[in-house]
């Protein structure tokens, strides 16, 4: 990644979490914690990776993606107020009735949403009839599918990795936001005691372990998949819950988040004086 690409990736990243805050401070409540720590990640994929044009969603040979943890929608709803697909002004209705912005995406109000999510562990297995699909019609195009490590008590997550490697989808992409943490804990306290990345390898894929904060680390390991021709990739993304709050990063108190008065304008006023950088 070239140095002017990388800064335009990191504003982007930049500009998601203050979508995010500033929708949650508006709003009163959101997932500010998972959303601002795979910011990162969706800027990179957004702007940068996949083939996407989001003046065309359903374009046939675009990239796929899907948000598998669907509680995280605040930074794609991010990314797609940054790309255009809708007005910053919709995100004042986050999560109001009749909304185009609910609390999990539904692919009936965003034409680039291409299935709603919300029940965790569904992303991967939807993920699989996309690549296989693509497989049988002989289509480039990639699918992927950014994944939360709390989910990953689901077990249909893991039949879908197993099929995923028997029938050898290496245009399928997984991408685990890895920031440690779920709603009620810590996930080795919870539901996930050994490695996440190791059990994949061990179903048959090939795994690879980056900085989730990293843009340039993200988009390299995004940029050579497959790892292996014939098996599908998983990225373990390292992250860090609440990612751009530092009074907030790491607690998993924070994983959904009712703003006060006092903790809204701290938010923004850390996240300001970050973006100084690309204020001429």
């Amino acid at each position: 990644m070239d140095a002017k690409l990388k800064d335009a990736v990191e504003y982007r990243a930049y500009m998601i979490r203050r979508h995010i805050v500033e929708t949650c401070a508006n709003h009163g409540d959101g997932h500010a914690g998972p959303s601002l720590s795979c910011a990162d990640i969706m800027a990179t994929l957004y702007f940068a990776v996949m083939n996407f044009d989001p003046k065309n969603p359903k374009d046939p040979e675009r990239d796929r993606f899907l948000l598998s943890a669907g509680h995280k929608c605040l930074a794609l709803y991010g990314a797609f107020t940054e790309l255009g697909i809708i007005d910053q002004s919709v995100l004042d209705t986050y999560n109001s009735l009749g909304t185009r912005v609910p609390g999990h995406p539904d692919a009936k109000k965003i034409d680039a949403i291409d299935f709603s999510t919300g029940s965790l562990g569904h992303g991967l297995p939807l993920g699989c009839g996309l690549a296989l699909g693509a497989k049988m019609a002989k289509k480039p195009f990639k699918t992927y599918v950014l994944m939360g490590d709390g989910e990953h008590g689901e077990g249909s997550i893991w039949e879908a990795a197993s099929f995923a490697a028997a029938k050898g989808l290496d245009n399928l992409v997984a991408i685990l936001d890895n920031n440690g943490l779920q709603i009620n804990g810590r996930n080795d306290e919870v539901c996930c005691p050994t490695s996440i990345g190791e059990r994949y390898r061990a179903f048959g894929w090939s795994v690879i372990t980056i900085d989730g904060h990293d843009v340039n680390e993200i988009y390299t390991a995004l940029t050579n998949c497959p790892v292996k021709e014939g098996k599908p990739t998983l990225i373990v993304a390292k992250t860090i819950k609440s990612k751009g709050m530092s009074f907030a990063e790491n607690n998993v108190k924070y994983h959904h988040w009712n703003p006060g008065k006092e903790e809204a304008e701290r938010a923004i006023a850390e996240l300001d004086e970050y973006g100084k950088r690309w204020q001429a």
